[in-house]
């Protein structure tokens, strides 16, 4: 009698053992070692620009001490239906695809433009003249929290869709497009992913905005 398994025994042990090797990796709080949930909050290390993971506890702690070189990034999106660009104050910003977001860098003392691409968060020079005259049409903008919140642009196609957003959603879409990139044009499951997040992105402004007025 041979002592070969089956085909089909040998691919179900080797699934078992696939399993038995995998582990949950826990995420941990950055400041303090504690277990986090999956939607935990983040703090903004604003020297290096370095998004922490951090636990409530240690959010609340670092939110109360004035002068901290921590800034607690906000939960809050807006969707912004009202916003005011038009396609040659787009132009003028210079960025070279149609996603991208801005947010005021206090070590830069300036304002910031990164775009997703398939190597990351890439850094398109701003003209300062054109944010001015974006400012001027959109108060919004002169709201955004430094280092901690963004305006997200998304002109993808025919659309025209802003958003007031968390810093960390924007490495969040980042991360998102790294992952799902495939070949030149980044293929038919990346551009569904963008569309998925940014749907989210407005079920929560518009969840958020009920719960406000509730």
């Amino acid at each position: 009698m041979s002592g070969r398994q089956p085909a089909r025994q040998r691919t179900s042990f080797a699934t078992l053992r696939q399993f038995t090797r995998e582990r949950v990796v826990e995420e941990r709080c950055e400041l303090c070692g504690a277990v986090v949930s999956p939607d935990h909050q983040h703090m903004s290390l604003v020297e290096s620009q370095r998004l922490l993971c951090c636990c409530d506890a240690c959010a609340i702690l670092l939110s109360n001490q004035g002068g901290t070189k921590y800034h607690r990034v906000p939960r809050r999106v807006q969707f912004l239906p009202d916003f005011r660009m038009t396609d040659i104050q787009w132009d003028s910003l210079l960025i070279p695809i149609a996603i991208a977001f801005f947010f005021q860098s206090t070590p830069a003392n300036r304002v910031v433009a990164l775009y997703p691409s398939p190597a990351g968060a890439t850094e398109s020079l701003l003209s300062l003249e054109a944010w001015s005259e974006l400012v001027q049409d959109n108060p919004v903008l002169q709201e955004l929290e430094p280092d901690v919140e963004a305006l997200l642009v998304n002109r993808l196609n025919s659309s025209r869709e802003y958003f007031r957003v968390p810093i960390d959603e924007c490495y969040k879409l980042v991360g998102l497009i790294r992952i799902n990139w495939r070949g030149f044009s980044g293929g038919s499951e990346t551009w569904a992913a963008i569309d998925q997040f940014l749907a989210a992105l407005k079920e929560r402004s518009l969840a958020q905005g009920s719960a406000s007025r509730a």
